[in-house]
């Protein structure tokens, strides 16, 4: 399960496919050296993207991704 506590980069590492959702907010966090130091809480703030959304977007991307059962929420 994708956290607010995460930093952006294990969540890039461990969801490669939530790539597009970062895209989709305007997020170029693959590029971005902050990455790596950055939690997704801090990012989404320092971009103005909403929290809530942001998480619920990736951990559906996430879930959808593993085989069924897989995927703890």
């Amino acid at each position: 399960m994708i956290t607010p506590w995460m930093t952006v980069e294990e969540i890039l590492l461990c969801y490669p496919e939530t790539i597009p959702i970062f895209a989709q907010h305007g997020l170029a966090c693959p590029g971005c050296s902050l990455a790596a130091f950055d939690s997704l809480e801090q990012g989404a703030k320092a971009h103005g993207v909403d929290l809530t959304t942001l998480i619920r977007e990736l951990n559906d991307t996430a879930a959808e991704a593993c085989p069924a059962g897989t995927f703890a929420q």
